[in-house]
């Protein structure tokens, strides 16, 4: 195996601000992006040229139809109150989608001679969803070991822990501000409405959390 890792790459904030820390940890950096059928699927085309210009290899994996219904999934606005698989989450949780990315990236990293995954889920600033865990995280990795033969896996999670402002913080000390708000997206709806914290309107939760992380990092003078 080699001292290179797989960055699971959507073209949001967090992945992007992941891509970066990647790029200071291992030797070489390979990423994957998903289509599961998301609205907001304009943020591929951020990962790919993100991507590029960090001179990463990227291939996105066609997952649509493969996951259950979410807000994040359906145009015709069936499920916008909560979700249908459990009420109290919320409506855009995409249930098994962090399991089925990893369980690909695991798969695809093996192929690759790769054991280490970086993903930027996080448990501190997030909306509710339980994929999102260091728990659940945990249990993946113990079943990606035993189950996909390639030796021990690591999933790296370096924003597990921080909140949205201190991941701002984490891309101003990258050196990737700029990157993060003129060049991701992280809008449900995919709205390029431009705002001091990138595109985007605040009316779902990951412009919301977005924006007030944003706020939060300037008042503490971190970015």
């Amino acid at each position: 195996m080699n001292n290179k890792s797989l960055v699971l790459l959507s073209g949001g904030q967090d992945s992007t601000t992941c891509l970066h820390w990647a790029l200071k940890k291992f030797e070489g950096v390979a990423a994957i992006g998903f289509d599961y059928g998301q609205r907001h699927r304009v943020e591929l085309e951020f990962a790919r040229s993100n991507a590029e210009d960090a001179g990463v290899e990227f291939c996105v994996m066609d997952v649509r139809g493969l996951l259950a219904p979410s807000s994040l999934t359906d145009e015709q606005g069936q499920h916008n109150d909560s979700s249908h698989i459990n009420a109290d989450l919320p409506a855009s949780f995409t249930a098994g989608r962090n399991l089925l990315f990893l369980t690909v990236a695991a798969s695809v990293a093996a192929g690759m001679g790769i054991t280490d995954i970086v993903t930027g889920v996080c448990q501190t600033d997030y909306s509710g969803y339980p994929d999102c865990r260091r728990s659940t995280i945990d249990a993946m990795q113990i079943t990606l070991t035993l189950g996909v033969g390639a030796g021990d896996i690591r999933i790296h999670t370096p924003l597990m822990y921080l909140t949205k402002a201190e991941t701002w913080k984490l891309a101003a000390d990258l050196g990737i501000l700029d990157t993060i708000i003129n060049r991701t997206m992280t809008d449900y709806n995919g709205e390029a409405t431009m705002n001091d914290w990138g595109m985007g309107v605040e009316d779902n939760p990951a412009s919301i959390l977005r924006a007030k992380g944003y706020r939060e990092a300037k008042e503490r003078g971190w970015i």
